[in-house]
């Protein structure tokens, strides 16, 4: 037990690692032997436990990138009547997080989205089985809150979802470098409004 414990802690300090490097450098500028130094590793320890360079992204994303998007963007907004107040506490909540990162690159999962992008159709399919996750679930809260009188009954719920997940990967990468918290800061004053549009309408006497 303590044997597999120790080979599961190890594995999971070289994909954070490897996690670290590739959203740094991007995939293809990172190499085995980047990792290794990193790591200080052998190349015979670092095939102990992967096939290939390939395999490991693939169990990067698998086991670390996946969680990292449930907990920062679908978890927040599950299981609430009011889809629009969680949407917006959400992604203030993520785009603060990314103000204060000094090493912050975009949103990774759009990052990878556009460099495997014709590229790499086998990582490239893990990555969409992330970005579908979420947006099935972004689709299925405003169908909720549209159920629950939140959301106007009139709304796309799926134009709405494409909407808001093509608005944030685009302010993350306008965050990178310069005035993050400002790009931030009008971003969310743009959002509320475009929530707002999605209430129910008022009916007037």
């Amino acid at each position: 037990m303590d044997k597999n414990l120790k080979r599961m802690a190890t594995m999971h300090r070289m994909q954070t690692a490897g996690l670290e490097l590739f959203y740094a450098n991007g995939y293809y500028a990172t190499s085995v032997d980047d990792i290794l130094k990193k790591l200080s590793l052998s190349k015979g320890a670092f095939y102990y436990h992967f096939a290939s360079k390939e395999d490991f992204f693939i169990q990067i994303i698998q086991n670390l990138l996946a969680r990292k998007i449930y907990s920062v963007l679908i978890e927040p907004i599950e299981g609430h009547d009011n889809p629009l107040e969680q949407i917006v506490d959400c992604f203030e909540e993520a785009l603060e997080t990314a103000v204060h990162n000094d090493m912050d690159f975009g949103c990774v999962l759009n990052n990878f989205l556009t460099e495997f992008r014709g590229k790499d159709q086998k990582i490239m399919k893990h990555l969409c089985d992330i970005f579908s996750i979420w947006e099935v679930n972004l689709v299925s809260t405003l169908q909720k809150g549209k159920f629950n009188g939140y959301v106007d009954r009139h709304v796309d719920c799926e134009a709405a979802a494409t909407y808001l997940i093509s608005s944030y990967f685009g302010v993350r990468t306008l965050m990178v470098g310069t005035t993050p918290s400002a790009r931030k800061y009008r971003f969310m004053s743009q959002l509320r409004v475009y929530l707002k549009s999605l209430e129910p309408r008022k009916v007037v006497a």
